[in-house]
């Protein structure tokens, strides 16, 4: 049996080892073993606590597990996430489906089914609204094995994908807050060491994004069939690495209001 002070130490310990920047500090552990929050020493509070009234404004958005019946909101992002991409971009990513209608629709199923996907809403807005939807994600623990090496896997890690946010939402900072949120998630339930993604690999513009979020390139993989996998540029940064704005920007529930 695992006592509160076992567990306690045990985040403290995970905390310590992923967060690799000089400097950083595990700090503020609840005596009944829960994470209070991991200060940098930039002075940045970081905390995935449920939100008071002492802690500042309240978060922005809601977050919660998906359901089988939230597929058909999902498909509707990536269509329009499409679109944007093909008009404004002129990339061919998600121009047409992976490998196929029906392959992309069982892996976005089971991606449900695991809990590894996510929604994001706005409860502000009525229910009818476009702008309640606001974002999707799916992140999880165990890596690509067509991708990430053995080697590579054997270090936690939280894997992101099919980071999706609304264009009604364009730059508001959802996608980089749901880096964090998914970072220190992944922190916090399996120690991840890390935060790791792939990108479309003809989608320059998405990987100069992600460069931007502090990811690093590991390396784009060559396959004889681009079509075998068109996504396929990896990259990686510490979990630790998180910002504090992100970090209180949703809300977790457990079902949709």
């Amino acid at each position: 049996m695992t006592t509160s002070a076992g567990r306690t130490a045990r985040i403290a310990s995970r905390l310590a080892s992923v967060i690799l920047a000089p400097g950083v500090v595990a700090a503020g552990i609840l005596a009944a073993g829960v994470l209070a929050s991991v200060r940098l020493v930039r002075g940045i509070g970081i905390s995935r606590r449920p939100w008071t009234g002492n802690d500042g404004p309240q978060p922005v958005f809601q977050i919660r597990p998906a359901k089988i019946s939230d597929q058909k909101a999902i498909v509707g992002l990536i269509d329009e996430a499409a679109g944007w991409l093909k008009d404004e971009k002129g990339t061919d990513q998600w121009q047409r489906p992976w490998p196929n209608l029906a392959a992309r629709d069982k892996r976005i199923r089971r991606g449900i089914k695991q809990g590894r996907t996510w929604i994001v809403e706005n409860w502000a807005e009525p229910k009818v609204s476009p702008r309640r939807l606001v974002a999707t994600v799916s992140c999880g623990r165990g890596g690509n094995k067509k991708l990430w090496t053995q080697r590579e896997r054997k270090k936690e890690a939280v894997y992101i994908s099919r980071l999706i946010v609304s264009r009604e939402y364009k730059g508001s900072g959802v996608g980089a807050a749901l880096i964090n949120w998914a970072s220190l998630r992944g922190i916090e339930e399996w120690g991840a060491e890390c935060t790791r993604l792939d990108v479309w690999t003809t989608n320059l513009d998405l990987q100069a994004y992600y460069k931007g979020q502090k990811f690093e390139h590991i390396r784009t993989c060559d396959f004889a069939d681009p079509w075998e996998y068109p996504s396929a540029a990896l990259f990686q940064k510490p979990a630790g690495d998180v910002d504090a704005k992100g970090a209180n920007f949703f809300q977790e529930v457990s079902q949709a209001d």
